[in-house]
């Protein structure tokens, strides 16, 4: 007789269909392995439970571990072979056996070399009853070579040529994985043109221009060593015949490309596999990959059939653009012809790869454990298939069979043994090798044989819950040997159950059909055999089915309303079931509308969607019922439209379920006015501390009409209701009755407590008290407790009502604290509070900073470096540090004037800053003093230091006086700054011819005492553009600008013509001032000239590229307010008249800032100004004489024709509210020069900004240089720029600058 082991199963409680297919695989399962757990004191042979794989390919950089692991009882013992030899493990230091496994560590990371450890393994776990081998385990190091050096030419073809770039990776140990990338790592792409074969190969069926590069690259990844080898880069280049001329590609020969074939379409040929057939066998289990790559042009398009039969759909995959087929867990009915098409529109080819599928051995039976009693039968069966044909072999206990020890109850019948009347001695393990020539299957298999008394494997007492009139399944898995016979019992009667009314099964399980409420009781399960008897008890409850006693009915409603749907269950008392609801068999829509409360599903809103099968599924832990029911949506009736307003106030407030810190209200609700209520909000006022005042208490879904409210202690209750739908929401309803909880300790402390000195000798503690609905109950008071923080001190306290804040006089000076302040009343404290850190009163730092230095950064700015001054004597929290600094006198006047002291504050403990905005060669003084909270320490010892040299602002003023025939006289005012002590004046000059041309720039460096000079040997009435500017030791400052004339041969003039009409007047524009403010500017001049002049005032950011920003002047008035300024920043500004005049003023600078008024004079009310006018207009009408009579002989000065056709480019239109002038039109094309056209004698030139282009004195942008610097082209006769007095020009100065003109 066999032996059978019984595992414990699961209880089931379904109809008899699962019944048997449950009894099925049970009997399937009878022969199992012992389980240790159940059986830990039965003997059993060796079985191994681990072992490394087959074919295990190692990492040479680690140590090697071959696992062998076998369980057995007793405990097996381990035994290694190599190479079909033993291997003693003790002879080897570097090798070491797991305790207790067969586990082999062999160590050659500290020494030794994994190919001498190459071979093939076996591991052997013996005890007394058998032993068990496992596979063999070929041990072989992974490889990952390097690839061979090659020299690799370039590769040179035409547009359209195929190509093939060859890989042949180094051979590794496992083989490599294959990609192309180029030099930045980044994969190539690949298409149907250009794609990567099965060996690695890049294959193209045409190239482009585009594929040209120098790095194709073939990178070859050896995973199991984690390297990667790469190729030499393959340079490829494309070229296209189309580009060539006809004589070059007429002596191209075709030897000079790679290939011969034409650029030309062509229909496809295949470029792997060659031929029309080959052939491909592969191992059933794998993946089968067939391959065909194609050339031609344009690119074919790759097709595969099966000639008689088709490809298996669900194991069929296209790979590489459809180049490559790939069938997975392929079969023997794999096997056939397979056809590759590759097609363009010029033609197709096919290729047919014969596919053959061979098979390693697979188990149909593998070998199972056999477990007998005495003198019982049994067989082992060994079933293998493949192809070839595996051939089957047996051994014992790792000996083959024929040489194994004699049994006389075994008899070998090919692939199956026979057992008969076994003995104890016939224990041992069998192995079971199917083998052929592509591999092997090794089996072990061990037959036990044991005489046991039958032992119980079900739990004892365990508890089955059956539901009424369905089948009960009472498990009593056991084992023994010889097989035990079962019987069943019920609540200890003596008789065994019949199988009238039960049916017992062979595994032992115990059937009750139709179970009834009188099946309920115990069971006791019996198992006897011929060495012992063993028992069980069980026990069976019977539940009451889950009923649905009002199941949800049909229901058809119109859009826009509410329906509900009922649905109540009943059930056994002791099971909780669960109601869930569906529609059509799904979960319910996530939408608000859905709203489930106890037996009901309501839907608001309804519409057409919503129509379908609401379904209510009760759940217990044994049975589940359900019941439907169909909604259906329909248009609502037409009916008098109904009036739509809020809802009305609820009504029969109740409080039902007092408790100390809740409380249930319910409501009745109002008339919702045909809108559905949404939801509804409560209200509560506390009419002990805020009578009359009503708070938000909760909110609840429009379906639901009570609410589980939380109380606070010792507050006076009143509830109201209001309810809400889409229009808004109700009155409120009347007040519920009064309810009044009982007090409690406070919940909570104060927050925001806080512990600041007001004086050096106090610690003030501030907290944000509790409100009368937080004080729990009466008599609020505060335990306000502190102690030194670093001290030992204990906490001092003291309890004080009604207040926020507690003074401790006497405090040391700034000492931390800790600090705690606890919520009382009359009930009892609130929580042990949290104790948080305060500062009792600041004091003034007691030292002063040490070791100040000053380093002069350059002549503007300065860095400050000062030492720490010790915490202890900060006395407070560091604020930071403060420097005072002043101008104490002028390097270069020493005069001793005071100056405001100015005040910069460095924030926390920096060490060092800087000072900007500092005057070149000033004497400076500064200290620094530390700040805390309280105010400044004393200050440290002062320190002096010096600004060195700047560079000089402009002169101060320039003016041209006695002008002779053949010299002019310079006088000049120094610069307002001068910033160091001059050394010299530079005058540059230079002649402007009648076509308006520059001449030559002469140099004059003039001492730095002189404010007078006179340049001789001029040329007579000629005009000459002047530069001047000062120097110190630091560089050139800013430039001044002026022109003048010398005066013509007075034998040439003429009497003034007295019909000639009013004289013209010379147009110019001067004396530019500006009065800055923090974001505007106020601008103001002097003009002199024809009337009706369109003036407009251009500005920009001094010392920037950007284009000059025009405004356009209101009127005739003289002056301009600038708006939208920034604010600190420095700007050039300019004054210009449009149309035919095209003069400009000189530039002036100034920084935005506070607004200061203009220190200008306006001498225009001067007496002495009147006068210098009157003899001005004498000599402009003596020049006017002069004018006609050269414009008599035939000369001509037409200035203003080229004023007009060289404006200046850098000037930008904007338009202003400010408005614009009307158009002034001049009736003259020429007019005469004027003998006034040089600057007057009373006139004073300001500093000019030196931004103008050298392209304003050409022709737009063609203005060029001479080799010798002088500039070609006619001058355009731009206005040049005056800025006001005082303001420092932040250009570099410019040799060239625009001049005056006038027509």
């Amino acid at each position: 007789m066999q032996l059978k082991i019984m595992p414990k199963k699961k209880r089931l409680s379904a109809g008899r269909a699962p019944l048997m297919l449950f009894l099925c695989q049970m009997i399937s399962a009878l022969e199992v392995p012992l389980d240790p757990k159940l059986l830990e004191d039965l003997v059993q042979p060796p079985t191994i439970t681990q072992q490394s794989p087959k074919d295990y390919i190692i990492d040479p950089r680690e140590n090697i571990v071959i696992q062998c692991e076998a369980k057995g009882k007793p405990p097996p013992s381990f035994s290694w072979t190599r190479n079909g030899t033993h291997f003693d493990i003790d002879k080897d230091p570097l090798v070491t056996m797991k305790p207790g496994s067969g586990t082999l560590t062999i160590n050659i990371m500290s020494e030794g070399k994994a190919e001498t450890y190459e071979g093939v393994y076996q591991c052997t776990a013996r005890n007394e009853r058998g032993a068990a081998i496992s596979n063999n385990i070929v041990i072989r190091p992974s490889r990952s070579p390097l690839w061979t050096k090659e020299k690799l030419e370039p590769i040179t073809l035409r547009n359209g040529q195929s190509l093939v770039l060859p890989c042949r990776p180094p051979i590794g140990l496992p083989p490599p994985i294959i990609f192309w990338m180029d030099n930045s790592f980044q994969r190539l792409p690949q298409s149907e043109r250009v794609s990567q074969g099965l060996n690695g190969d890049l294959y193209f069926s045409n190239v482009l221009p585009e594929d040209t590069r120098e790095d194709y690259i073939c990178y070859a990844r050896f995973n199991h060593t984690q390297t990667i080898q790469q190729k030499q880069p393959i340079s490829v280049k494309v070229i296209s015949v189309d580009e060539l001329n006809d004589t070059i590609a007429a002596n191209l020969s075709d030897t000079e490309f790679y290939g011969a074939k034409s650029h030309r379409q062509r229909p496809p040929t295949f470029l792997t596999p060659d031929g029309n057939t080959s052939r491909k066998e592969e191992l059933r289990g794998n993946v089968l990959s067939l391959e065909c790559i194609a050339e031609g042009l344009p690119t074919p398009i790759i097709y595969w059939i099966k000639e008689d039969g088709t490809l298996p759909i669900n194991r069929t995959f296209y790979r590489n653009f459809k180049k490559t087929l790939q069938i997975v867990q392929v079969t023997e009915a794999d096997s056939g012809n397979y056809q590759c098409i590759a097609k363009n529109s010029l033609g197709a080819i096919h290729h047919t790869i014969s596919v053959t599928v061979k098979a390693a051995p697979y188990w149909i039976i593998a070998p199972q454990n056999l477990v007998l009693s005495p003198e019982e039968d049994g067989t082992l069966i060994c079933r293998a298939n493949g192809n070839p044909k595996p051939r089957i072999s047996w051994l014992s206990n790792g000996v083959p069979i024929e040489i194994a020890p004699d049994d006389p109850s075994r008899k070998i019948d090919g692939d199956t043994i026979i057992f008969s009347k076994v003995q104890e001695r016939s224990s041992a393990v069998y192995q079971c090798n199917a083998s052929n020539e592509y591999g092997y299957l090794l089996a072990n298999a061990f037959v036990n044989v044991l005489a046991e008394p039958p032992r119980i494997l079900t739990s004892a007492n365990t508890l089955y819950q059956v539901i009424a009139n369905r089948p009960a399944l009472l498990d009593c898995a056991f084992f023994g040997s010889p097989l035990p016979a079962i019987e069943w019992f019920k609540d200890a009667k003596g008789s065994a159950l019949r199988e009238d009314i039960y049916v017992l099964h062979e595994n032992g399980t115990l059937e009750i059909p139709v179970a009834q409420k009188d099946s309920t009781g115990t069971y006791t399960c019996v198992a006897r055999n011929k060495l012992g008897m063993a028992k069980n008890d069980v026990h069976l409850e019977i539940k009451d089915p889950t009923r649905i006693i009002k199941q949800p009915e049909y229901a058809v409603v119109q859009r826009g309303s509410t329906v509900s749907f009922e649905c109540k269950v009943k059930h056994d008392h002791t099971l909780i079931p669960t109601v869930t609801w569906l529609k059509d068999h799904g979960e319910l829509p996530n939408d608000g509308r859905f709203t489930v409360d106890k037996d009901y599903l309501v839907v608001a809103d309804v519409n057409d969607d919503d129509g379908g099968t609401y379904t209510c599924v009760a759940n217990t832990t044994l049975d589940n019922v359900s019941a439907s029911a169909v909604l259906s949506v329909v248009a609502p009736t037409p009916t008098p439209a109904p009036i739509y307003d809020v809802p009305n106030p609820p009504f029969d407030l109740e409080l039902t379920d007092q408790l100390d810190r809740s409380v249930q209200l319910s409501w009745t609700p109002g008339d919702d006015n045909n809108s559905p209520i949404t939801k509804f909000i409560i209200e509560y006022e506390d009419a002990m501390h805020e009578p009359g005042l009503w708070h938000h208490q909760a909110e609840v879904p429009g379906t639901q009409t009570t609410a589980q409210l939380k109380l606070s202690p010792y507050v006076n209750y009143s509830f109201r209701v209001m309810a809400e739908n889409n229009l808004g929401r109700s009155l409120p309803s009347e007040a519920s009755e009064q309810y009044l909880t009982k007090a409690a300790e406070p919940d909570k402390n104060p927050t925001a407590v806080e512990g600041l000195g007001s004086e050096p000798d106090n610690l003030v503690i501030t907290w944000k008290p509790l409100n009368g609905f937080e004080s729990n109950g009466p008599g609020l008071q505060y335990k306000v407790s502190w102690r030194q923080k670093d001290g030992d001190d204990e906490w001092t306290s003291v309890v004080v009502a009604n207040v926020s804040k507690y003074i401790v006089s006497g405090t040391p000076t700034f000492v931390p604290y800790l600090i705690k302040v606890q919520a009382l009343n009359d009930a009892g404290f609130a929580p042990e509070p949290a104790a948080v850190m305060g500062h009792s009163g600041e004091d003034l730092p007691m030292v002063a900073p040490g070791n100040v230095h000053v380093n002069v950064v350059n002549s503007t700015l300065a860095e400050v470096h000062w030492d720490p001054v010790p915490l202890k004597s900060i006395r407070g929290h560091l604020q930071g540090y403060r420097i005072y600094y002043w101008k104490a006198q002028s390097s270069l006047t020493r005069n001793r004037r005071h100056i405001e002291k100015k005040i910069l504050t460095f924030q926390g403990s920096k060490t060092h800053g800087m000072l900007p905005g500092l005057e070149p060669f000033s004497h400076y003084t500064l200290n620094v003093r530390v700040v805390n909270g309280k105010g400044e320490g004393p200050a440290s010892p002062d320190k002096v230091f010096n600004t060195p040299e700047g560079v000089p602002s402009a002169p101060s003023s320039l003016k041209i006086v006695n002008p002779t025939l053949d010299s002019l006289t310079l006088e000049w005012e120094p610069p307002s700054h001068p910033n160091g002590i001059l050394t010299e004046y530079t005058l540059k000059y230079q002649p402007i011819n009648s076509t308006h041309e520059l001449g030559p720039l002469v140099d004059l460096k003039i001492p730095a005492n002189k404010t007078r000079w006179i340049l001789k040997n001029l040329n007579i009435s000629t005009r000459y553009k002047f530069y001047f500017y000062a120097q110190t030791a630091a560089g050139s400052g800013s430039q001044i600008t002026e022109e003048a004339i010398t005066t013509v041969d007075e034998a040439g003039i003429l009497p003034p013509d007295v019909g000639a009409g009013k004289v013209a007047v010379y147009p110019r524009i001067s004396k530019l001032t500006t009065a800055a403010a923090e974001t505007s500017a106020n601008i103001s001049w002097e003009y002199e000239g024809p009337e009706l002049v369109n003036f407009y005032v251009e500005y920009g950011v001094a010392g920037s590229k950007e284009e000059w920003r025009r405004e356009i002047v209101n009127g005739s008035r003289s002056f301009f307010g600038l708006k939208g300024l920034m604010p600190g920043t420095a700007y050039k500004v300019r004054v210009g008249a449009e149309g035919d005049s095209g003069f400009v003023s000189s530039e002036d600078v100034f920084e935005t800032g506070p607004a200061m008024a203009s220190r200008q004079v306006d001498i225009a009310t001067q007496g002495w100004f009147i006068g210098l006018m009157c003899a001005v207009a004498l000599l402009i009408l003596i020049l006017l004489i002069v004018c006609f009579v050269r414009r008599n002989k035939g000369g001509k000065y037409p200035v203003k024709e080229k004023e007009d056709a060289h404006a200046d480019p850098e000037i930008q239109p904007m338009k202003e509210d400010d408005g614009t002038f009307g158009e002034y039109s001049d009736a003259e094309d020429h007019k005469p020069l004027k003998k006034g056209s040089r600057t007057p004698s009373d006139r004073t030139v300001k500093k000019e900004d030196s931004d103008d282009s050298l392209v304003d004195y050409g022709e737009g942008v063609n203005g060029q240089f001479n080799e010798d610097g002088s500039f070609i082209g006619q001058y355009s006769g731009k206005k040049e720029k005056e800025p006001a007095e005082g303001n420092e020009s932040s250009e570099a100065p410019s040799p060239v600058n625009a001049m005056n003109s006038f027509v």
